[in-house]
């Protein structure tokens, strides 16, 4: 853009806490810019588990990640935000009177009187699985961001945590087969899902790791067709034409990092008002920590909402921090 876009609130992250906080400051009136890395909406939700079933959420016995974008998608283009996606917020500069001037990393100047960091866990890239060098998008992938691809397939899930579980979960009844393998006997997965798994035909292989990939020739040019895992030092070969490596991802902050804020942990540190070190600079969700926090995307739209309501008030000091119910009636 050859002119700086200028809002009232600029909001970086469009994950959960990001789109909610959209609607909220629409809600209050407040124009908005919406900045992510990713080139559509939702985060780590879309980008990650868009066929998970979320089970946290208030009001929602059971909703799928795609559907819990969807809804918070349409709730806040409500707001008619300016959205500036596929673009990393790099450089920040803030003036405790006037405002914000945030720098894309495509040259584009966003001038806010207010910021909102809901940026999830930044940029983030997942452990690689190193017997999968060479094959990534051959048949390994780290995200299941649909089930179709993996139906009448000898599927292979690395790792003990929730994802590795969850899509083990999904995938048992659509794939031939489905082995879990994690490189020891405790998992990080939550327990009612860890339970599902055992209880269903996913074979679940511990104390073990996956040492090879290879093709039907016994190379690597062709398609996937089996897998050596090595348990307890044994190995033991495995038809598969699909591998999932589920082991977690890094986290980084990126430019965010350089921005003055205070942080711990690679979390941004607020206060009860979802106020951050700077002036005029707010953080919700996950990237937020203080004592007690909790990550979940429940949380975060309190948090969402509390941060827009105090950034109100920094915005014109004759709002109130509390606007009113939104529900009709009196």
């Amino acid at each position: 853009m050859d002119h700086p876009v200028s809002c009232d609130v600029a909001i970086v992250g469009a994950g959960p806490a990001g789109l909610f906080a959209t609607y909220y400051a629409g809600f209050r009136g407040l124009r908005v810019a919406l900045v992510d890395s990713l080139p559509e909406l939702g985060g780590q939700v879309t980008a990650m588990y868009p066929e998970k079933a979320i089970l946290d959420v208030a009001g929602f016995p059971d909703v799928k990640g795609r559907d819990l974008v969807d809804g918070l998608v349409a709730q806040a283009l409500t707001a008619e935000p300016v959205q500036l996606l596929g673009r990393t917020a790099s450089g920040l500069k803030v003036d405790e009177e006037t405002g914000v001037e945030l720098t894309l990393d495509d040259g584009t100047l966003v001038k806010a009187k207010a910021l909102i960091v809901t940026a999830g866990i930044g940029k983030f890239s997942p452990r690689p699985l190193p017997a999968a060098e060479g094959w990534i998008g051959r048949g390994v992938e780290f995200f299941v961001p649909s089930f179709d691809p993996y139906a009448d397939k000898d599927v292979v899930i690395v790792g003990g945590g929730d994802s590795a579980f969850d899509w083990a979960h999904h995938l048992e009844p659509i794939a031939r087969s489905v082995t879990l393998v994690h490189r020891r006997d405790a998992f990080r997965a939550h327990q009612r899902t860890v339970e599902q798994v055992q209880a269903s035909s996913v074979d679940i292989v511990t104390r073990a790791e996956v040492t090879a990939l290879r093709d039907a020739d016994g190379g690597d040019r062709g398609a996937l067709a089996e897998v050596e895992i090595t348990v307890d030092g044994e190995p033991t070969v495995r038809p598969v034409q699909a591998v999932v490596a589920a082991l977690g991802f890094v986290a980084d902050l990126g430019p965010l990092q350089q921005w003055g804020l205070e942080t711990q942990r690679r979390h941004i540190v607020v206060d009860t008002a979802m106020r951050t070190s700077l002036p005029r600079v707010f953080a919700a969700g996950d990237i937020t920590e203080y004592d007690g926090k909790v990550r979940l995307i429940a949380v975060g739209f309190g948090e969402a909402a509390t941060a827009v309501n105090n950034a109100a008030v920094v915005i014109d000091p004759s709002a109130h921090v509390f606007p009113g119910h939104s529900s009709e009636g009196s």
